[in-house]
Parts: structure tokens; sequence; C-alpha cells
């Protein structure tokens, strides 16, 4: 008896660790596989780089319309104190003001014609390449 006790005790060991097994590789089975993972990441990676891609889309529109508005409103103010401007002239005076001609700023040391560096620049080329020909 004792003898068939333990015959049965043996099956039933062999019997759970096959179940056992069987169950581990049946659960591992049933997961991902390394291809569907990587899928999945890659899917993933996509997905927050067109997020992030359309944010900064949406960030430099937002700056371009601020730039934009920016001008306009310098825009107009210019426009609305020229017309200020000319109110207050015809009120004055009764003409039209004349804006002012802004003069050309004299650099000192050149002529008007950029020859030399002095003033009467040409004529001291001339003295100086008469001189370094004879």
């Amino acid at each position: 008896m004792r003898h068939l006790t333990k015959l049965k005790t043996n099956k039933m060991k062999k019997l759970m660790y096959s179940a056992t097994i069987a169950a581990t590789l049946l659960v591992v089975a049933c997961g991902p596989s390394a291809e569907e993972i990587a899928k999945k990441e890659a899917a993933r990676r996509d997905s927050i780089a067109k997020v992030t891609q359309d944010s900064l889309e949406v960030i430099e529109a937002q700056k371009q319309q601020a730039i934009q508005d920016s001008i306009n409103a310098a825009n107009e103010k210019a426009r609305l104190d020229s017309i200020a401007a000319a109110e207050e002239a015809a009120k004055k005076g009764g003409s039209k003001a004349k804006p002012k001609k802004e003069e050309p700023k004299k650099t000192p040391g050149v002529n008007q014609t950029g020859v030399g560096g002095r003033a009467g620049g040409a004529e001291q080329q001339n003295k100086t390449g008469a001189a370094g020909r004879k």
C-alpha cells in the first residue's frame, strides 16, 4: 500500500510540474513579441515628434503674429502722430508742415569724392603719383 501511495504522489508531482511549465509557457507565448513592442515604441515616438512639431509651428506662428501686430501698431501710431502734427500746424500757421530734408553726414578727413582720405585728396594723390614716377 505504501508503494502505491508513493507511486501516486510521484505521478501527481510530475503532473503539477508539467502543468506549471505549460502555464508559464502559455503566459509567455500570449504576450507581445519583440516586433510588436518595437512597433508600439516607434508609433509612440512618432506621435511625440508630431505633437512637438505641431507645437513648434503654433509657437512660431504666434511669434510672427506678435511681430506683425507690433509693426501694425507702430505704423498706426506714426499715422496718428502725423495727422495730429498736420492739424496742429494747420491751426498755427494755416499751411502744411514740410518735412525737413536730412543733410548727408560729413565724416571728418574724407572729401566728397572719398578719394585720398582728406579734403583735396585727388590733388594729393596726383602729387604723390607724380613723385612716385620720377
